[in-house]
Parts: structure tokens; C-alpha cells; sequence
């Protein structure tokens, strides 16, 4: 006879013959299964006055598998990983996904710390839905595509240098020092949080205004971008908004970078851009007031980020590549 399961149906069957007075050597042919089989299961899993109960014999059995798989659960076995886990969840804002490729990068030779993403959400809801809060939803991944570039052409200015003319090396994202920015709008319109983000590398500066003004965004871009050397400073490429003023030239002499605008309500042209706004908006929901945020608290929303891991970095962190570390070299991890 074929080795056959007890199945949470036979567990059924079994009971109900037994209740009838069926021989167990009898049962084990109905069922199709050994004699000893049966008899391992009813002495396995019967209640403890001695009778065999369908309900009890399944609690028994998925009580007893889920003990013998215990160790094989890397999480709750690791006080380490724990503490790793929580910590980057809670303090760093991570993603489950970034900490399981993170692990791989800082402990390339110790599989033992390394663990899966799926593993880290199951642990997640099941064990520390605290947790859930400090994960951040994604917006899908494509966007409709607003508004056709005849209607927008009356509104371009001569002077401007649109966004198809930046050199080719800029799509290629494989150098660093091409910025992309733009302003997230505040509750009261006025106020707005400056976003400027490398790339190649992610790497970003977030700023805040009371007054939207260029001459104060020209500032703010300015004493950002002095505190950099030239290597990292190639083009610059903003939305076609006009608070940042439209005379391209007086920003190029402020910022050293060549200065191009994407086309009227065609944000995914700048879509490096777009997307760290999105991450900013966890921390800042739409509908925040930027006046009663200090910018303590935004400089820390931008260190947060910077040292965040990325996946198409291969795990490793914006800042780390924009000040020179080759996430390329990682990608045999991954493959």
C-alpha cells in the first residue's frame, strides 16, 4: 500500500467510524491507509478522556507542526535580527524589502543574517502589527500622461532650454551631478518644501520656505549647491512652475549648472523627482501646514531618506553612492 497523509477529511471519517464501532484495521481500508497509520492517529491526537475527536486531532496536529517548524523560523530565533528589523522599521522608516537586501550588502559572507522580504512582512502582521504604521503604500506605477505640447507652446518662453535638449548622458544616469527639482505645496499655498535629488544617486536636499519668492528659492539653491564641487554639478532640471522665475540664464550664474525646464504637466519627464516627492509625502501628508514645521524636522526627513537604502541601488544608500560608493559591484547578489 502507498504512503498516504491523514488528511483534516480522513481525521473526519476516522471519528465518525470510530463512533460506530468500526475496527481501526477496517477503518484503515476505507480510508486507505495502514493499520498503523490509524493507530498512530487516534493514540497521537485523541482527547484526553481517551475518545477521538475530529476537532481536537486537527488543533493537536497543526499545534505539533507548528512546533517542529519553529526552527526554521529565522526571526523569532534571532534576538539580533529582531532588534535590526524593528529598529529599521520604526527609526529608519525602511521597507522590508530594502532591509532584506541591505543584509545581503553589509553581511555579503554570513547567510545567516540574511532573510527575505516576505519573511519580514509575515512577521510583521502577525507578530508586530505596531510595525505596519512605519510602512509606506506606493503609487502605481504608471501615470496618465495630462495635456498635449501644441497647446503648451504658446506659454514657452525663447529663452528656455527645454528638457529633450539636456545631453544624452543625463537619460543615461550614469554620472553624477544631473539635479532634478521642484516645490511640494504646503496647506496654505505659500509655504513649500524646496526638493533638489541627484539622478544617478538619489541623493536629495530638501529645504524649506515661508514665502515663495525666487529670489528666495534662488538663495536657497544656491547655498545648496555652493557647498558642492563642480564633479557633482552638470545640469539642472526643473518643472515649467514659474516660482522659480523664468530668467534661466541669472539662475545658471547662480547655481554653476546648466538650467533646463520639463513641458507644462509633463511631471514624469522628471520622474526621479516625482518619486522622492512621493516618499517625502509620507513623512508630510497632503493637506500639512509647512509653517509649523521646523527645519530640524525637515532636515531630518532628509537624512532619513539619503540613508535609506534603495533597490535600484542595489540596497546600497543614496549617500553612499553619490559620495562615490559602486552599487554596481553588488548586482551578483542579487541575479
Amino acid at each position: 500500500m502507498s504512503h498516504k497523509h491523514i488528511t483534516p477529511i480522513s481525521q473526519n471519517e476516522i471519528a465518525v467510524l470510530l463512533r460506530t464501532g468500526t475496527k481501526q484495521k477496517d477503518i484503515a481500508k476505507i480510508i486507505g491507509v495502514t493499520p498503523s497509520a490509524i493507530s498512530q492517529e487516534i493514540a497521537r491526537n485523541k482527547d484526553e478522556d481517551g475518545i477521538y475527536r475530529a476537532d481536537i486531532a486537527k488543533k493537536k496536529k497543526k499545534q505539533r507542526r507548528i512546533k517542529a517548524n519553529q526552527r526554521f523560523r529565522k526571526i523569532d530565533n534571532n534576538v539580533w535580527l529582531k532588534r535590526y528589523i524593528n529598529h529599521k522599521i520604526s527609526k529608519k522608516y525602511w521597507s522590508p524589502e530594502q532591509i532584506s537586501g541591505r543584509l545581503k550588502i553589509e553581511y555579503p559572507d554570513n547567510k545567516s543574517k540574511w532573510i527575505g522580504k516576505d519573511s519580514i512582512y509575515k512577521y510583521i502582521y502577525s507578530q508586530r502589527k505596531d510595525l505596519v504604521k512605519y510602512l509606506h503604500c506606493t503609487k502605481g506605477k504608471y501615470r496618465r500622461r495630462y495635456g498635449t505640447r501644441i497647446r503648451e507652446k504658446a506659454r514657452e518662453q525663447a529663452k528656455i532650454k527645454r528638457i529633450d535638449t539636456r545631453p544624452s548622458v543625463v537619460e543615461e544616469r550614469s554620472r553624477i551631478g544631473d539635479w532634478e527639482g521642484d516645490t511640494i505645496v504646503g496647506k496654505d499655498k505659500n509655504s513649500r518644501l524646496i526638493t533638489n535629488v541627484e539622478r544617478k544617486s538619489g541623493f536629495a536636499f530638501i529645504d524649506k520656505i515661508n514665502f515663495t519668492k525666487a529670489n528666495i528659492i534662488h538663495s536657497k539653491l544656491k547655498k545648496r549647491f555652493d557647498k558642492l564641487s563642480n564633479s557633482k554639478k552638470h545640469t539642472y532640471t526643473y518643472d515649467n512652475g514659474k516660482e522659480i522665475g523664468w530668467d534661466d540664464e541669472w539662475l545658471e550664474s547662480k547655481i554653476k549648472m546648466d538650467v533646463y525646464r520639463a513641458y507644462p504637466y509633463h511631471s514624469w519627464e522628471r520622474g526621479t523627482n516625482e518619486n522622492f516627492n512621493g516618499l517625502v509625502r509620507f513623512f508630510f501628508p497632503k493637506g500639512t501646514s509647512f509653517v509649523n514645521i521646523s527645519e530640524e524636522e525637515v532636515l531630518k526627513v532628509e537624512k532619513l531618506l539619503n540613508d535609506r537604502p534603495r533597490k535600484r541601488l542595489n540596497y546600497c544608500t543614496p549617500r553612499e553612492v553619490f559620495n562615490g560608493r559602486n552599487f554596481e559591484k553588488f548586482s551578483n547578489l542579487f541575479n
